[in-house]
């Protein structure tokens, strides 16, 4: 059995996604969703060995206490302070990963978008910026110019890979890849306020990436598409990383394709 551990939770597509892989896969596993009052991570972990949880997903506000409470931080996480999978491995142990950066890359690869060798533009300097950034650095990208209102922000963000620095706007003209890893654009009916940035920055040889995936369609994509330009929705790093939980919990990688069905499947009744 695995779950996924929040405040709130009730609004995760982790459920849905992972069912399906399970099932798709053969594999005797059970995916639930456990409210997890704040301050409380490092107890779930407890509770997590107590039970024989094989592995945990960690949305917010637990991904910083429960990666101080795991027994063992990958590389990732450790760079991070910051987790969003647990494996309870055969010994009692725990591990602590974070799979968001690895997932976002791969997603863009299955897309036919190779990171390395590419100046990319990052927006927004929080958690999911942060873990993006690290995995763009360890893929190889050859310029990450992260664009935040507090450069403070930016430049700690910016020690997370080699490659990266803090940027601006200015930067958009020459990137190969935008990712808008801001919260904008989660609005059901898209609007010019829904925009990270002014689209005139946009360009026909720039690719855009969100990581907002509800709606699908934001009005960053459509405005990206709209002049031509290459637009990648925020579906792909949800089920990527949720495919790399999979393997980590089961030693299966499963079909992201049957993930990003069932996501869609359970998007389309919200």
């Amino acid at each position: 059995m695995a779950g996924v551990i929040g405040s709130p939770v009730r609004h995760s597509l982790s459920p849905a996604l992972h069912n399906a892989g399970f099932e798709a896969g053969g594999l005797d596993w059970r995916f639930l969703a456990f409210d997890v009052a704040p301050g409380e991570g490092a107890a779930a972990v407890a509770a997590m060995r107590a039970l024989g949880i094989g592995g945990l997903a960690v949305t917010m506000p637990h991904k910083a206490d429960v990666a101080a409470a795991v027994d063992e931080l990958d590389p990732a996480s450790a760079a991070l302070h910051s987790v969003n999978t647990v494996v309870l491995r055969p010994d009692g142990s725990t591990l602590g990963v974070s799979t968001d950066g690895d997932g976002f890359v791969n997603a863009l690869m299955e897309q036919g978008f190779t990171v390395a060798g590419k100046r990319i533009a990052v927006l927004g300097a929080g958690g999911a910026a942060r873990s993006i950034v690290d995995a763009l650095g360890r893929a190889g990208a050859l310029d990450i110019a992260i664009i935040n209102r507090s450069s403070v922000t930016a430049a700690a963000t910016a020690e997370l890979a080699a490659a990266a620095r803090v940027g601006s706007f200015d930067d958009v003209a020459g990137a190969d890849l935008l990712v808008n890893a801001t919260p904008v654009g989660m609005s059901a009916a898209p609007q010019a306020r829904d925009l990270p940035l002014d689209v005139a920055l946009l360009h026909r040889d720039l690719a855009v990436a969100d990581i907002v995936y509800h709606p699908l369609d934001t009005a960053l994509l459509r405005s990206a598409s709209s002049i031509g330009a290459r637009a990648f929705d925020g579906l792909g790093m949800l089920v990527h990383q949720a495919a790399l939980q999979q393997q980590l919990w089961t030693g299966v990688l499963p079909d992201t394709s049957v993930l990003r069905s069932a996501a869609l499947a359970e998007l389309a009744v919200r």
